[in-house]
């Protein structure tokens, strides 16, 4: 009789399938319901004994950061989902986050539990305590290898998250702490000086836990702040830290630090550190400290991947190089989901968060579907009529979630066939793919959500000009459409903001784009 292992096959047996997904975190589940939903032929591999193992251990303070707005103006489950960062797209109303918190910032034990029930309710191809241990390239697709079976597939998705700390260069960096190892009990740290190194959340976070027990806290990287309300992206530093800022303001002898961490050395039961300030003539210092603790974030592991098919790496190796298809830049039929899978919009749009990346799946899923099952890619079609293309422009932006949170990113494409008179509507579209699919095509139009410039001095201070012909200086964010012919942006056409994301007013709106639409029919 052959041995069984925990996946419940044959030790040494060989199956096939379409699609394997590795990873049950949020993204893998995101994408098996998808595929599953859609009839595909998938099977997701989890290392762990349950899902969102991440979330099991981060953050380390379990307090996230995403938000999750239960009370909203809408009664519209689209629209509501603007301001639900946290639950996967599904056709089950009892199966959102909302459901499971109403915590504004909520528990990341509250989301482990709404992803465990979202794979068991929905009976998602989950084999848990299956890693994948070796990806190897063949023919015509790949080889995974786990303990107990090798799998044949045609595409891999990896789907795994974050995989191990990312620890920058920095001489005497073992010394420190790691965030993923640290004592979150505040009291740990009581009268002592600390050296937060980093100034991401996961700093902030660490530093605002022990604000009130440490008697100096410092955060240094080598980069200026990144203040979420200046830049719009979520992963910036958010306001839920600004006591930090304030205490370092308001002189207690906390501090940000703009500089290089040039060494880190211990001396007895403390630490001298050797710091070279960014922004003062090339000054140094020796600052001493009793703890430091490295905040400096993740990074992908790529160990598994044979050298053939070992995808190339971005941003200092953490995330992988892609297409705008989300493939692997350098590996054909690799593909990548959920927070890794950044590099088209990094530092943009949400393609790091589940209320980003829940959208990309989406869309992942139809093009998959397209390449290796044969199914077109969806689209309907509307005359090429300006007064029906204003219209159906205008309810896409006051109604949909995608665009809302993938802006600058996810578009709408409006492709005009000349020989009917009729346009083909796209939904929800990288528009650097949707530029490079329909690159031949002579008349199209994408259509964004996107944020004015971001160089104001005061962000909460902002002189605005509520006039049509001055759309273009909107702070806020607010519809733009752009005509191309090819890959040349031919024409651009934006709306003013509005206070409360309603873009229907006709002296403002349906006017302006009306006009657009018959100049550049």
């Amino acid at each position: 009789m052959s041995e069984v292992g925990s996946s419940g096959l044959a030790v040494g047996a060989e199956e096939e399938h379409r699609y394997v997904i590795v990873g049950a975190g949020p993204a893998g589940l995101q994408l098996s319901y998808l595929l599953q939903r859609a009839g595909a032929d998938y099977v997701t591999l989890e290392r762990e004994a349950a899902p969102a193992n991440f979330f099991r251990h981060y953050p380390r303070h379990r307090r996230l950061i995403s938000l999750n707005k239960v009370h909203t103006v809408s009664a519209d489950p689209e629209i509501r989902l603007r301001w639900d960062w946290n639950s996967l797209l599904n056709d089950s109303p009892g199966l959102l986050f909302p459901k499971y918190s109403a915590d504004y910032f909520p528990n990341a034990d509250d989301l482990v539990r709404y992803l465990a029930d979202f794979q068991r309710l929905h009976g998602l191809a989950v084999r848990y305590g299956t890693a994948a241990e070796r990806v190897e390239r063949i023919d015509g697709g790949f080889l995974v290898h786990t303990a107990g079976a090798t799998l044949r597939c045609r595409c891999v998705i990896v789907a795994t998250g974050w995989g191990a700390p990312y620890v920058p260069p920095i001489p005497g960096i073992e010394h420190a702490v790691g965030y993923e190892e640290m004592r979150v009990d505040p009291a740990a740290f009581a009268g002592q000086r600390v050296l937060v190194v980093g100034k991401g959340n996961s700093a902030f976070e660490t530093a605002s836990a022990i604000l009130g027990h440490a008697a100096m806290v410092h955060l240094a990287s080598r980069r200026p702040l990144r203040l979420a309300w200046n830049t719009k992206h979520p992963g910036d530093v958010r306001g839920q830290y600004g006591a930090i800022l304030d205490s370092y303001q308001f002189k207690t002898l906390h501090a940000v630090l703009d500089c290089t961490v040039d060494e880190i050395r211990p001396v007895g039961d403390r630490f001298e550190v050797r710091i070279s300030y960014t922004h003062a003539d090339g000054e140094q210092a020796v600052l001493e400290y009793d703890s430091v603790i490295r905040c400096t974030g993740f990074r992908m592991d790529t160990a598994v991947f044979d050298p053939a098919c070992r995808p190339e790496t971005v941003r200092d190796g953490r995330i992988p190089a892609l297409r705008p298809d989300w493939q692997s830049a350098n590996v054909d039929d690799l593909y990548f989901a959920g927070t890794v899978a950044q590099a088209r919009d990094f530092r943009r749009a949400s393609s790091a968060f589940i209320d980003g990346f829940r959208y990309n799946l989406r869309t992942l899923c139809t093009l998959l579907r397209e390449r290796y099952d044969g199914v077109p890619l969806a689209y309907d079609s509307v005359p090429a009529d300006p007064r029906r293309l204003t219209s159906l422009v205008l309810d896409r932006v006051n109604w949909s979630s995608a665009l809302w949170t993938q802006f600058e990113y996810l578009c709408d494409v409006l492709v005009l066939d000349e020989a009917t008179g009729q346009v083909r509507h796209y939904p929800d579209l990288p528009e650097d793919y949707a530029v490079s699919r329909f690159r031949d095509a002579p008349h199209y139009y994408t259509v964004t959500l996107r944020w004015g410039r971001a160089d104001h001095a005061d962000v909460f201070a902002v002189e605005r000009h509520p006039v049509p012909e001055r759309a273009e200086e909107s702070a806020f964010i607010h519809p733009v459409v752009r005509r191309y012919r090819g890959t040349e942006l031919v024409a651009e056409q934006h709306l003013l903001e509005d206070l409360l994301a309603e873009w229907r007013r006709p002296d403002r709106h349906v006017e302006p784009l009306l006009a657009f639409f018959e100049k550049h029919r």
